[in-house]
């Protein structure tokens, strides 16, 4: 069974220069659409859900999917609940079965930043082999319940950064640098490649302890993303771009066959279409063969 935790396979890919890809997906299509990408470029996967698609289709159901999808699929796999702000929720998935968890309290304080990660870190640990993300800085734009303003995004720090981690125990970690959820307003984003750098070194520098996570992958051109792997970054979540590609591609089967009343076409072009857009980043964060 090729169950695994994100840290352990973003370990491997911060030493040897990857990133794994971690695709947010709403439904069963993009559930097999992404396991099927992996599976085909021989690749490591994360597969996300943020809270609203966890709690509308309920934990007991998703982590059954992941089971069934992973269990027999021949590349590690690992199921992910993104930017939750419930300590008690993030709890439930971990007892659901979920094998990696991000407690998401940035937009607080500092100091009320350290308690929550520092909490859901002692309680995954003790339950099982499951890692925990956590943010320091904020990203802008829209990401199922968080929010952030623009004007409102701070940069992490990296000297907080440093211990911020140590102080929570974090498996992995995602430093705010200038990334965006949603979609970008420019084609050359204010990133800060040296930030990443800078604290993946002082993290990092003796050795991969804590890999470091990219937010707000749709978009990001290709240089970019060549900058921040180099720049260190193991993980890149990407959420927008297979809400587009499920969205648009349904509103285009319907409107080509608008006569045509077959659901099970409509499945069949959008997890075709999710496939192929996860390829893509695949071979763009350089995962394909690592599996």
């Amino acid at each position: 069974m090729s169950i695994v935790n994100a840290k352990e396979i973003m370990v491997e890919a911060a030493k040897h220069g990857y990133a794994i890809g971690a695709f947010n997906i709403t439904d069963l299509l993009q559930f097999e659409a992404v396991i099927d990408a992996a599976v085909e470029k021989k690749a490591p996967v994360i597969v996300q859900t943020s809270v609203k698609p966890s709690k509308f289709l309920g934990t007991n159901m998703m982590v059954s999917i992941f089971r069934t999808l992973a269990g027999s699929a021949p590349v590690p796999v690992c199921l992910h609940l993104d930017h939750c702000t419930e300590i008690d929720y993030c709890k439930k998935c971990a007892d659901a079965g979920y094998t990696n968890i991000m407690i998401d309290a940035s937009k607080q304080s500092y100091e009320e930043n350290i308690r929550p990660p520092k909490e859901v870190v002692d309680y995954c640990h003790k339950a099982g082999n499951i890692s925990v993300e956590g943010e320091l800085g904020t990203v802008s734009g829209v990401e199922d319940q968080v929010k952030v303003a623009e004007d409102e995004a701070q940069l992490a720090n990296p000297k907080q950064s440093v211990e911020f981690v140590e102080r929570t125990g974090l498996d992995i970690f995602a430093p705010a640098i200038g990334t965006a959820h949603g979609v970008y307003k420019t084609k050359n984003p204010k990133v800060d490649f040296d930030r990443l750098a800078t604290i993946n070194k002082m993290l990092n520098g003796s050795g991969i302890k804590t890999p470091l996570v990219v937010h707000g992958g749709t978009g990001l051109s290709e240089e970019y993303i060549k900058k921040l792997l180099a720049a260190g970054g193991a993980k890149f979540n990407v959420s927008t771009e297979l809400k587009h590609t499920l969205i648009d591609t349904k509103f285009e089967y319907i409107t080509a066959h608008r006569d045509e009343y077959d659901p099970g076409k409509i499945d069949v072009a959008v997890r075709d279409a999710t496939r192929k857009a996860v390829m893509h980043w695949i071979d763009m964060l350089e995962s394909a063969g690592k599996a």
